[in-house]
């Protein structure tokens, strides 16, 4: 995404500010004041994920939302460092470098994974770990054919240099993004839409999308999930496709410290579609 053309129009821009903490040049939103809280999206999302949800906790909170490295505005110093290990240590350089002690780490699918590797990193030094809310947490494998298919496809693609620029090639993909959307099991209005749409039309962010999909190394993770020690709340939206209820409820179940919670109604983008239920569930649950 570039930056002078695109952020003046992109949600909460006025929040939005560059940060140099190497390797990479963050794009990050923050608002608000207390204590800490740090907001992780998803493969292929950007800080546009918290639109809605960002404001409302900014009311109570201290918020802090980065895009991942190479996808939205964050500018990525190198695509190698896309994997979870290592995303996970370049958000803790992050935040030291903003001087930031996350009471808790909100986190969307993919995210959650990070935000779990982020607590274990802070046990490992000494530190008491941050709270994790995992919205659809992305805690699993790809079932069946797709559990080999999809990572070998991924890995291909990445390493096509022209897979990035086909793909987005073109006026932004509002079908494409509506077909996305849908597929997940979420409903988002025009304006969602057409930040998807303009997000999957950007070359840089798919390539680094793909990137993260090809580096992604999540069963040393799995293996440790009954080590957690960061109290966890997860959020299943009930209609979610893209990563069924099932999953958290399995991780949920390997977690010392979890709390499952369903929402009824809900698919994969449930913090997009309903941000002041969202919201309330995740205030509830730190205030208790």
């Amino acid at each position: 995404m570039d930056w002078t053309r695109d952020l003046p129009d992109w949600p909460n821009s006025a929040m939005s500010r560059r940060i140099a903490a190497p390797p990479h040049q963050w794009h990050v939103q923050e608002a608000g004041s207390g204590d800490t809280l740090l907001l992780l999206h998803g493969a292929g999302g950007s800080t546009h994920s918290w639109r809605d949800l960002l404001p409302i906790l900014a009311q109570r909170f201290h918020v802090v939302a980065p895009d991942l490295p190479g996808q939205g505005f964050t500018r990525a110093g190198t695509l190698s460092r896309c994997g979870l290990d290592t995303m996970a240590e370049d958000i803790a350089t992050l935040c030291t470098t903003g001087g930031w002690h996350p009471r808790a780490i909100i986190s969307h699918s993919a995210g959650a994974a990070i935000a779990l590797r982020l607590s274990e990193m802070q046990v490992r030094d000494g530190r008491e770990p941050s709270r994790v809310v995992g919205l659809n947490p992305a805690l699993g494998h790809f079932e069946g054919i797709a559990g080999w298919l999809f990572p070998a496809m991924a890995k291909l693609l990445a390493l096509n240099p022209l897979t990035a620029r086909l793909f987005s090639a073109g006026p932004p993909r509002t079908a494409r993004a509506a077909r996305l959307i849908e597929s997940t099991g979420s409903r988002l209005d025009p304006v969602g839409l057409d930040l998807y749409a303009r997000l999957i039309a950007d070359r840089d962010h798919v390539e680094a999308t793909l990137q993260m999909m090809s580096q992604w190394r999540i069963d040393p993770l799995l293996g440790r999930l009954d080590r957690i020690r960061a109290p966890c709340l997860f959020l299943a939206g009930a209609q979610d496709t893209a990563v069924p209820p099932r999953v958290a409820e399995r991780a949920a179940a390997r977690i010392p410290d979890c709390r499952l919670t369903p929402m009824p109604g809900l698919g994969h983008l449930a913090h997009e579609e309903a941000p002041k239920d969202v919201a309330a569930l995740i205030e509830e649950w730190l205030a208790a």
